[in-house]
């Protein structure tokens, strides 16, 4: 079978996806390819491909940029953050770093069984392609209604601001900088990672690579100055390393500081379709990333502690920070600037799967036509990037963005239960379906009842943030079988959906792209 890329290029493929025409519909798909050459437009008649042609995704990204990607957005501010609150709430130096490394293996966990769920469904979309396809498209929905509702748009637009904080700081040396200057500044992080997105899926690859490999080398450095104060005998603070608060609320929510550092670990599997050989390259991405990210942050807490007192580790905000101050000296200046570069390659990684995401749910009739279209040379979902752009602009105005968040961490990670759930729910009804990973019976059956465990355990002591984020995401089933579901929709949405389509496609240079991967396995 032939198929017939964006960029009008036909090509034979190696890897065959399934003749199976997403929704149900046609196999035939209308592509206008407006080529530009040197600044020369060359306009391209439409073509109407035939029954065993549709246009679909090239697979550009390699295995290195998959590790890239899991890497890149896993380390983020977390990491220069996130120590103080796992240390808050334990309160002993031998408990922080076996929680820093449980939560890197039950991570590591979680991507194994996603690793099964993205080489047996390789539709890109991550949670949400799993979820449609083990309990049907009401469920689907849900995960997206909430993700392009808050999780995305709030997840951004917070990495964002931490990227204009730290990238703020040396010029602001005795003071916060301005709440308005910080605002402007993560409006022009996300505006200029949007037009990057846009403009070239190799430049976002590009961004990625050399951020993440920028963010290893920060955290090395800290790595090697913890050794080095080690060999010189600095053992003060693990005296009573293991001496602390047991409470089990404590514990559950020391592992939420950990796990919000690990958070990007299914990121992805939200690109499967763009992925080179998926197959054999998800699967080693993650076996190459999460240990590498694993190993950085348990040495990376143990330099800190070498360094950093219990006292001055409780009363920091942010930890990197204050060892800096404390082992560079004059070039202590540099560390706002790495965590910075780092938490401006995690806004690429969350901006690049998040587009893929939404033109995904369009193509499965759960959004508007236009989230599928796709720039007719560069292949990047332009539509997609700016609607993803201005939601997050948008949250950047709301008076606590943070708040926001809290509502929907416990209703995220219930989320990835329910994926894995999901993988086994798929074992038992569609048992034929092929696998080429499995993962032991133990491991999904052990993260299902960890994350469980410390979804609920929280709760108990603070329930309406589970509550909230229930509700908003159960007010998305009136709108499903109103707005989704329903067989005869008005004639106005009919026109503004063709209106704002055609529209995107003038604009933009873009035709509708569709799956290359059908959901109906």
């Amino acid at each position: 079978m032939t198929e017939r890329y964006a960029n009008g290029v036909s090509t034979t493929l190696v890897n065959k996806p399934q003749p199976v025409a997403v929704n149900g519909g046609g196999a035939a798909a209308a592509a206008t390819a407006n080529g530009h050459a040197n600044g020369n437009a060359a306009a391209i008649a439409d073509a109407t491909a035939d029954d065993g042609d549709k246009v679909v995704l090239k697979r550009k990204l390699t295995l290195m940029n998959g590790v890239a990607i899991i890497v890149g957005t896993i380390i983020g501010s977390g990491i220069f953050i996130a120590p103080t609150g796992v240390f808050i709430y334990t309160e002993s130096v031998g408990s922080s770093l076996l929680i820093w490394a449980a939560c890197g293996i039950l991570s590591t966990i979680g991507a194994l069984c996603y690793a099964e769920l993205g080489t047996s469904i390789t539709r890109s979309g991550g949670d949400y392609a799993y979820l449609l396809v083990a309990f049907g498209p009401l469920v689907g929905f849900l995960r997206l209604w909430i993700a392009l509702l808050i999780i995305r748009p709030t997840t951004q637009t917070i990495v964002a601001l931490t990227f204009a904080q730290y990238a703020a700081k040396p010029f602001f040396e005795d003071c916060s900088p301005p709440e308005s200057a910080v605002k402007i500044l993560a409006a022009i992080c996300l505006c200029l990672l949007t037009a990057i997105n846009c403009l070239s899926v190799k430049w976002s690859m590009k961004v990625q690579d050399i951020f993440t490999a920028g963010k290893l080398l920060a955290l090395i450095m800290i790595i090697l100055a913890g050794i080095y104060y080690l060999l010189q005998g600095r053992f003060e603070n693990f005296e009573d390393a293991w001496t602390g608060n047991y409470d089990a609320g404590n514990i559950g929510f020391a592992f939420y500081s950990g796990l919000f550092a690990f958070g990007g670990w299914n990121y992805l599997n939200f690109v499967t379709e763009e992925l080179q050989d998926p197959y054999k390259n998800l699967p080693r991405a993650i076996w190459i990333a999460m240990p590498l990210v694993t190993g950085i942050y348990v040495l990376v807490n143990l330099a800190y502690f070498v360094v950093v007192s219990k006292t001055e580790m409780l009363s920091s905000l942010a930890v990197a920070v204050t060892f800096g101050n404390r082992v560079f000296g004059p070039l202590a200046f540099m560390v706002p600037i790495f965590v910075a570069l780092s938490t401006f390659g995690g806004v690429n990684g969350v901006l690049f799967t998040s587009a893929r995401l939404f033109a995904t749910g369009a193509q499965e009739g759960h959004l508007p036509k236009f989230f599928t279209l796709f720039h007719i040379k560069q292949q990047t979902p332009i539509p997609s990037l700016i609607f993803s752009c201005i939601t997050s602009l948008l949250t950047l105005l709301t008076a606590d963005v943070y708040i926001l968040i809290n509502y929907f961490s416990a209703m995220l990670w219930l989320s990835v239960v329910a994926s894995i759930a999901g993988m086994l729910w798929l074992r038992h009804t569609k048992p034929n379906i092929p696998r080429p990973i499995r993962v032991h019976l133990a491991l999904p059956i052990i993260f299902i009842i960890c994350c469980l465990t410390l979804v609920l355990l929280p709760s108990f002591k603070n329930p309406m943030n589970l509550l909230v984020g229930i509700g908003i995401t159960v007010a998305g089933i009136p709108f499903y079988y109103l707005c989704i579901a329903r067989k005869n929709k008005p004639a106005g949405y009919g026109r503004l959906s063709r209106g704002m389509v055609n529209f995107c496609r003038a604009m933009f240079n873009t035709e509708i792209i569709e799956s290359s991967e059908s959901v109906d396995k």
